[in-house]
């Protein structure tokens, strides 16, 4: 199918269960998260898609449902023209992990062939894909966040990835300001006590 088809049949999923819920008096807001967007016209387009899928579906199932459309920030270009791409965004989540691998130009499939190398030389001080960055993809993330709440002051902004789960990586995100951190289930304990950690610290408390 079509790429538009794509995003149309899972909206069409996503909202059709939503409906089914809300029904049930359960209280739902999807929110539909676009990937690898980079350029601003990508997520009009696809927005476009989703808001028409959402409103066929509520018009057939007789419901409205609160929503949200945004997008994640996986591409350098992404984080560089983040002010235009949140006319068309609710919120932003940094897929980390894969905006380690475009901004270092690094696969994480063969990663671990020559990681360890460039840690024991000094070339890196940690592993970027276990240890955020700050430097380079935190920079990223904080022109992305600082130029997209520019454009939208309400953008809700965060992480999702294994740089959730890590303290320095936490206390970085607290640090420029992020809404929130997501994190795989294992993780979520250690990021709950590096997030009140860094509240600490900032506090002077720590």
């Amino acid at each position: 199918p079509h790429i538009s088809e794509i995003t149309e049949m899972q909206a069409q999923a996503i909202f059709g269960a939503a409906c089914k819920v809300a029904k049930e008096g359960i209280k739902v807001i999807p929110e539909v998260m676009i990937p690898l967007v980079g350029i601003r016209e990508e997520l009009k387009l696809q927005r476009e898609i989703v808001e028409r899928a959402a409103e066929e579906v509520m018009e057939k199932e007789g419901i409205k449902i609160k929503y949200m459309v945004g997008t994640m920030i996986e591409l350098p270009r992404a984080a560089i023209t983040a002010d235009e791409i949140a006319e068309y965004a609710d919120f932003f989540s940094y897929g980390t992990n894969d905006l380690t691998q475009t901004t270092f130009g690094f696969s994480r499939d063969d990663v671990a062939k020559f990681i360890n190398i460039y840690v024991d030389k000094g070339i890196l001080p940690s592993d970027p894909f276990q240890v955020m960055d700050q430097k380079g993809v935190g920079a990223l993330v904080k022109m992305g966040l600082d130029k997209g709440k520019e454009t939208k002051p309400e953008l809700e902004v965060g992480i999702c990835g294994e740089h959730g789960g890590e303290p320095t990586s936490v206390e970085f995100c607290h640090r420029i300001g992020l809404d929130y951190v997501s994190c795989s289930p294992y993780r979520i304990p250690i990021a709950r006590l590096a997030a009140a950690h860094a509240v600490l610290r900032e506090k002077g408390i720590l």
